[in-house]
């Protein structure tokens, strides 16, 4: 209830003074206080009378006489339309308000994201791009439930489906946040003036302090019983999954529109952002290409082998080329959009050989060398054979010169 809603429902101009305040709010009170008034709607009138009483001393200290023109002030005292026409509207505020409460029912819903940057149950949902378009709907707009989601690189490339759960509180409706009840009357307490006296060692008056049980208000309140004083009610979980499109980025903020649920309805929207682990071997680049480093057997780099690639959607089988240490896999990176085509994979591979070889491997080497350098006959590699032609006259050219 705003503070203009609060002086129509008790008949005064937003401008009335706060002894005018005081004198419609005690009005009020005698007339439908439920001691007095036995019709059905006595309590909720009465609760919608303290509350605007409430509102307008929440809003600051108020002038103690009128300072408006006589013709004004008589306005103000001239039965008002308007503020029968507010007190329906905050009746049915009340009532949403109150239908509002977390149910804790299964719900699904859809899910729609944007690139900027937990009521029981199970919901289920898609993302998709957010749009400005607001949809028309006949339920009050909720406080949305924010939340974080981390994904694998793996995750965001192929999409997922992540569960949020937690728990969300809700706003007493009984009591509308209070945490009490106002009685009317005076604080029994204090008499009506907010404070107590302070009394020395001695028994000596030493000043004022506020009224524990009215908090300086003056008037009589009890804690409210339905959420026993803590203006909350009972923490409801849920549990929604959440279907993660593919290709978001880190950074990206997907929303849960819980109105769109297919199977019931979400306890309230969802604003989830998206957070990106760390990955062990994979880095991202703008524009979707991902690079990847793998250590290779040295000697399958030579034998042209092919080996296991890892990539977003799983293991790729690549050939080894001997004279080849950078290769790129088509399509086999991230998206370059939500929902398009996928970019390339840029492989670097580093061929690895053993510090120190084994007699078998000595051996091997020995019997490869000889079927390439012709163990005493001509290479098999014409380069290799021109080589050992021009080295083998050098040598001749030096013993003619040779003293």
């Amino acid at each position: 209830m705003g503070t203009d809603n609060a002086f129509a429902e008790l008949g005064l101009a937003p401008d009335a003074t706060d002894t005018e305040v005081k004198a419609a709010w005690r009005r009020l009170v005698s007339q439908w206080h439920p001691d007095r008034n036995s019709s059905a709607d006595a309590v909720a009138r009465m609760q919608r009378i303290n509350r605007a009483f409430e509102e307008i001393r929440n809003a600051g200290p108020r002038p103690a006489h009128a300072t408006r023109p006589a013709s004004t002030a008589a306005e103000s005292a001239k039965p008002r339309k308007p503020a029968q026409e507010s007190t329906r509207a905050s009746a049915a505020d009340d009532n949403r308000k109150t239908g509002q409460r977390a149910n804790g029912h299964a719900a699904s819903g859809n899910a729609s994201g944007a690139t900027s940057g937990s009521a029981s149950g199970h919901a289920s949902g898609n993302a998709s791009s957010h749009t400005s378009d607001s949809t028309a709907d006949a339920g009050p707009q909720r406080r949305p439930i924010f939340r974080k989601v981390k994904l694998t690189l793996e995750e965001a490339a192929v999409g997922c489906i992540k569960v949020m759960q937690g728990k969300i509180t809700e706003t007493c409706a009984v009591c509308a946040g209070a945490g009490h009840q106002v009685l009317g009357g005076n604080c029994a307490q204090c008499g009506g003036s907010g404070a107590m006296p302070k009394r020395s060692f001695f028994g000596w008056p030493t000043g004022y302090y506020e009224c524990t049980d009215c908090l300086g208000g003056g008037i009589a309140r009890r804690p409210c019983k339905a959420c026993a004083g803590a203006g909350k009610a009972t923490p409801q979980p849920y549990k929604v999954g959440v279907r993660i499109p593919a290709g978001v980025r880190s950074g990206d903020l997907l929303h849960v529109d819980a109105r769109r649920a297919s199977k019931g309805s979400a306890p309230a929207d969802l604003e989830i952002r998206v957070e990106f682990a760390e990955h062990e071997f994979f880095r991202l680049e703008d524009d979707g290409t991902i690079h990847c480093e793998i250590p290779v057997d040295g000697f399958a780099w030579i034998a042209n082998r092919s080996i296991q690639v890892p990539t977003v959607a799983g293991l790729q089988s690549m050939k080894l080329k001997r004279d080849q240490v950078s290769y790129r896999l088509k399509g086999h990176g991230f998206p370059v959009s939500r929902g398009g085509p996928r970019g390339d994979q840029q492989v670097t591979v580093q061929p690895i050989f053993p510090d120190h070889l084994t007699a078998d491997q000595e051996i091997l080497l020995d019997q490869l060398l000889a079927t390439t350098s012709g163990d005493g006959g001509p290479a098999s590699d014409k380069r290799l054979r021109a080589w050992n032609s021009e080295l083998r006259a050098w040598e001749r050219g030096m013993s003619k010169r040779a003293p």
